[in-house]
């Protein structure tokens, strides 16, 4: 027996060694895997990524022979560096599989830490941004007891032109007039972040930032030129209105009083010689529910089609309140914003505002009987999306008094123009009609003051004192006119973003910085957009249907908005869902210089979490999931930055980050 366990142990052995020499053999014939990207300093698992500037071309060695130009703004992993006569070279490919496509030289490329990017907002109602040459000199001007008249300073001497010292602190400055993104795309990618705190000890974000677009520019950025007649085009700016109008069994009495209103104010603009154009929605609630209602939604009048008042008022005549209750007091008004936005023509339109009327709150966005699934959020950044100034009209009835709070905190939210002082909503207390036909006729007079300062290229004088007669209506339909006189001269001038610098600047207005300056986008295609929305969906089907216990179902949410704002490619991909339990979570946000509201919550703060607040966040997720469908689907909203032929899943959209999770 011994001698027998001797043999099977001595056949043991031999066989073992024949696998390790087997295996041995394999391995040296087993090519080696492919490459990885280099990796970020201090990081474990995030790989460098670059984005290309116009006129970027790849070589096949460093100093060696270049290939055809690159799209602007191409995203590329770096696989290696090298320097090479004093310049820096980049090795880089498409992806993380190990394919190179050449080298590129490093003053040819941005660094891409992760796909935040800013936006300019309309600089109506703040002054224009200023880009730093270092840090220290934007710190000190922020952090001066008069640095609004530091900035200004510095400002003057931009625009008095002539020749600046060579230690000028500043090295471009914002256009004057709006850069509308959508028609002339640039990117400004964050590469650095700091904080500095003012001397009211607000604290605010200093960034560093490359500015990057689709062309290059030889234009000197703080010699911009400036057309002096640049006021006299606003006299071709067309004014599109449309009333978004609740037509439920309550809303009869004001239907004729905005009739009598809008007859008065067409005589009035006629009078005056000026042309507007006005629309008309009218919304109830689910049909489904109650089909006595006739309509959901209704498109009374298109803008385009009443150039006149004779026009309008043939249009209405069929307009009237139900004679049946629906199902609920709520009304499905997001329904009634959504036709407007979507079936309403605004292409001939350079302003665009939409005015609801209503005397309930809107159906939440969980409810069953919502046909849109959006929120009061959600639909007001489709609207901003598209230019349009949202305002509402609140009649607070005493049938209503159990909705009002919630009624009033929605839609104040709804109409939250960026940079405004306030909210565009007007409560009519106790409903009352002879209050509701005052503000009709405020909004005539203030869209008729807006066109006559149009047509007199008066616009810019808009931020003088108003006299103590004007209504708020009028003073609001001011403020909002500004921001569109701004956006409207940068599409006639094609104002673009200042181009190739790097420098310093802050997010907030230097004078007031409870404006903001500069709004934080997040770069994505077409697929990884796509991807999101899918990764959402599952995650809050799969925690409905209890099979994910609360810790892993936030952390699979928590994985993909930390995902989308450094890779986004890994959105959607297997095991992406796993950075919280492979310790990676800490290494995805830290350096972050701004997060979204999911990142902004821990696992304790989730746990403690009611079930309502929980349930609250369910909601306004599946909401922005449903946004990003919308997103998706519109394909104005998207840039091919490799020109026509491109495949479309590639185009891009800076995303506002509100709008992600």
């Amino acid at each position: 027996m011994i001698a027998s366990a001797r043999r099977v142990t001595a056949i043991a052995a031999t066989v073992t060694a024949l696998l390790v020499l087997a295996a041995s053999a394999v391995a040296q014939q087993t090519p080696a895997g492919p490459r990885t990207p280099l990796v970020m300093e201090g990081k474990k698992t995030l790989f460098q990524r670059v984005l290309t500037r116009p006129e970027a071309r790849p070589f096949d060695k460093p100093g060696g022979s270049a290939g055809a130009v690159l799209p602007p703004m191409s995203v590329l992993y770096v696989y290696a560096r090298q320097t090479t006569a004093g310049t820096e070279w980049l090795e880089v490919g498409g992806g993380t599989d190990g394919r190179t496509i050449g080298w590129l030289q490093a003053p040819d490329t941005v660094p891409w830490r992760q796909t935040l990017t800013l936006a300019f907002t309309n600089p109506a109602g703040r002054e224009r941004t200023l880009f730093f040459r270092e840090r220290d000199k934007l710190q000190a001007v922020l952090e001066a007891t008069d640095r609004s008249a530091q900035a200004k300073k510095l400002r003057d001497a931009i625009v008095a032109g002539g020749n600046l010292p060579p230690d000028f602190p500043v090295i471009s400055i914002e256009p004057g007039t709006h850069i509308d993104i959508t028609k002339q795309f640039y990117l400004l990618p964050i590469l650095e972040a700091a904080e500095a705190y003012l001397s009211n000890n607000i604290k605010v974000r200093m960034l560093r930032v490359a500015s990057l677009t689709l062309k290059k520019e030889g234009d000197d950025p703080l010699k911009p030129k400036v057309r002096q007649n640049l006021y006299d085009s606003l006299k071709n700016f067309k004014l599109g209105v449309v009333f978004v109008v609740d037509t439920t069994t309550s809303m009869q009495p004001y239907l004729d009083r905005a009739r009598d209103a809008a007859k008065r104010f067409y005589e009035q603009i006629e009078r005056a010689g000026l042309k507007a154009s006005y629309g008309l929605v009218a919304f109830r609630s689910s049909t489904a529910k109650t089909p006595g209602l006739e309509y959901l939604t209704k498109v009374f009048v298109q803008p385009k089609d009443a150039p006149d008042g004779a026009t309008f008022f043939a249009k209405l005549k069929e307009l009237k309140a139900t004679t049946v209750s629906s199902h609920a007091f709520t009304e499905d008004s997001i329904a009634g914003l959504k036709a407007a936005i979507d079936e309403i023509d605004w292409s001939g339109f350079d302003g665009r505002i939409v005015v609801l009327i209503t005397d309930a709150g809107p159906l939440q966005s969980n409810d069953p009987t919502s046909s849109t699934g959006l929120d009061v959020n959600r639909i007001r950044e489709l609207a901003e999306i598209k230019k349009i100034h949202l305002m509402a009209i609140h009649l607070r009835t005493a049938a209503g008094k159990s909705d009002h709070a919630t009624a009033q905190s929605q839609y104040t939210a709804l109409a939250e123009g960026q940079n405004l002082p306030h909210a565009l909503y007007y409560p009519i207390e106790a409903g009352s009609v002879a209050e509701f036909g005052k503000n009709m006729e405020s909004i005539a007079e203030g869209a008729t003051q807006l066109m006559r300062m149009f047509a007199t290229g008066q616009i810019q004088q808009q931020q003088q004192p108003k006299p103590p007669s004007a209504s708020r209506l009028q003073r609001d339909f001011e403020l909002i006119g500004h921001a569109m006189a701004l956006a409207y001269l940068g599409s006639q001038n094609q104002t673009q973003a200042p181009s190739m610098f790097q420098a310093w600047a802050t997010d907030r207005d230097i004078d007031t910085p409870t404006s903001t300056a500069l709004e934080v986008r997040v770069l994505l295609t077409k697929n990884q957009l796509s991807d999101l929305q899918q990764t959402i969906k599952r995650v809050i089907e799969a925690g409905k249907r209890g099979q994910l216990s609360p810790a892993g179902f936030f952390d699979e949410l928590r994985s993909a908005a930390a995902a989308m704002s450094r890779d986004p490619s890994r959105i959607g991909r297997r095991g992406s869902e796993k950075l919280g339990e492979l310790g990676l979570m800490g290494e995805y946000l830290d350096d972050l210089p701004y997060r979204s509201k999911l990142m902004g919550i821990d696992q304790a703060t989730w746990s403690a979490w009611s079930i309502a607040e929980q349930q609250a966040l369910l909601n306004e997720l599946e909401a922005k999931a449903r946004l990003y469908e919308r997103f998706h689907n519109d394909t104005a909203l998207w840039v091919q930055l490799g020109g026509p032929g491109g495949n479309p899943g590639d185009a891009v959209y800076p995303i506002p980050l509100d709008a992600l999770p």
